[in-house]
C-alpha cells in the first residue's frame, strides 16, 4: 500500500492540483464508494471524503478513506468539530494515520439542526482552527492536548477550509491567516461563482503574504439545474450566486442545462488558474461525479501527475 500523499507531491512538486469530493453512501455498502473511485481514477490527484455532510449520517469518512486506500486512491479525510470531543478527535487522526490516510480537511461541519439529527448535541469542543493546530502539534511535535508524548506522531498533510464570501471580506482573509498559522498546509475553499469577489479576496491575501504560506485550491461546483442554482444563492450558506449566473441556466433550454453548469464550471477554472496564488482546484460535484472527468479534460487539466 503506498502511504505517500499524492495530493502533496503534486503541491510541492509546483504542479496545478486536482482533487474531488466523494460523498459516502446512505448505508453500509462498500461498493457505492469503490465505484465512485472508479469514476474519478486518474482523473484527480486525491479524492475528499464528506464527514456528514450537511448533518446527515451516511457512513464514516475513515471508512470510507479506507475503502479509498485498498483501490490506491489517495484520499482526503475530513473530520467536523461538531460530532467530536478532543479525546476523539485526536485518536482519530492517530487512527487515520495508522491506515495510511496522509490528508485531513480540519472544518467545524455544518449544524446539526440542518441535517436528519437534529435533536443530537453538537460538540465543539474545539473549533477548526483550534484542531489544525492540535494536529500540527501532533504531527510536529509529538505531543497531544495537555503535553503527552506520542511513542509515534502522525503523518498528515493538514488542510482547512476557507469561505471567501461571507461578510465582511476583511474578516474571511484574517480567518484564513489565523488557519494558516495555526498550521494549515493547503486551504479548499468555498463554491465560487462570484469570480470577481474571489480575485478580491486572493489579491487580499497575496498582500498579507498569506498565499506563500500555503497551497489555496479554488473550490468549485457544476450546476445541474436553475432551481439548484436558486437553492444554492438562497438555502446554502456561504454561497454567494449572481443573478447572472441564474439567467444563464435558464436562459438553455432544459435538455442542455446541465450541459451548461459544465461549461460554467469549466470557464471558472479556467479563470482560477489565472490568479496568482492559486494552485489548485477542487471540484464539487455533489452526487454527480460522473462529470469530473469530463471538467478536468475540458479545463486542460488532464493527464493527472503520475509518481512510482
Amino acid at each position: 500500500m503506498n502511504n505517500i500523499s499524492k495530493l502533496k507531491r503534486v503541491l510541492e512538486g509546483g504542479g496545478f492540483a486536482v482533487t474531488a469530493e466523494c460523498g459516502p453512501p446512505k448505508g453500509a455498502n462498500p461498493d457505492v464508494v469503490l465505484k465512485k473511485a472508479e469514476t474519478l481514477r486518474n482523473k484527480v490527484d486525491a479524492v475528499n471524503v464528506t464527514d456528514n455532510q450537511t448533518a446527515i449520517v451516511r457512513m464514516s469518512s475513515i471508512a470510507a478513506c479506507s475503502l479509498l486506500k485498498t483501490v490506491g486512491i489517495d484520499p482526503v479525510l475530513q473530520m467536523v468539530v461538531r460530532d467530536r470531543n478532543r479525546i476523539a478527535l485526536q485518536s482519530d487522526i492517530l487512527g487515520a494515520s495508522a491506515l495510511g490516510i496522509r490528508n485531513v480537511l480540519c472544518l467545524s461541519g455544518d449544524h446539526h439542526i440542518f441535517g436528519n439529527q437534529p435533536q443530537a448535541m453538537g460538540v465543539f469542543d474545539l473549533d477548526s482552527i483550534q484542531f489544525v493546530q492540535v494536529v500540527r502539534t501532533m504531527r510536529d511535535d509529538g505531543k497531544i492536548l495537555g503535553g503527552d508524548d506520542l511513542s509515534q506522531p502522525p503523518d498528515i498533510f493538514i488542510g482547512a477550509a476557507a469561505n471567501p464570501f461571507a461578510d465582511p471580506l476583511d474578516f474571511r482573509v484574517i480567518r484564513l491567516a489565523k488557519k494558516i498559522r495555526a498550521g494549515a498546509d493547503f486551504i479548499q475553499t468555498q463554491c465560487i461563482y462570484n469570480l470577481d469577489r474571489f480575485e478580491r479576496w486572493m489579491g487580499m491575501a497575496r498582500d498579507r503574504g498569506i498565499t506563500d504560506k500555503a497551497y489555496i485550491l479554488g473550490g468549485v461546483t457544476p450546476l445541474k439545474s436553475p432551481g439548484m442554482a436558486k437553492y444554492m444563492k438562497n438555502r446554502v450558506s456561504g454561497i454567494d450566486m449572481p443573478d447572472e449566473i441564474i439567467k444563464r441556466m435558464e436562459g438553455v433550454p432544459k435538455d442542455k442545462q446541465q450541459e451548461e453548469g459544465i461549461n460554467i464550471c469549466v470557464e471558472a477554472i479556467q479563470r482560477l488558474r489565472e490568479i496568482p496564488g492559486i494552485k489548485g482546484v477542487h471540484i464539487m460535484a455533489i452526487e454527480w461525479e460522473e462529470v469530473v472527468g469530463e471538467i478536468v479534460k475540458r479545463a486542460g487539466l488532464l493527464p493527472r501527475p503520475v509518481f512510482d
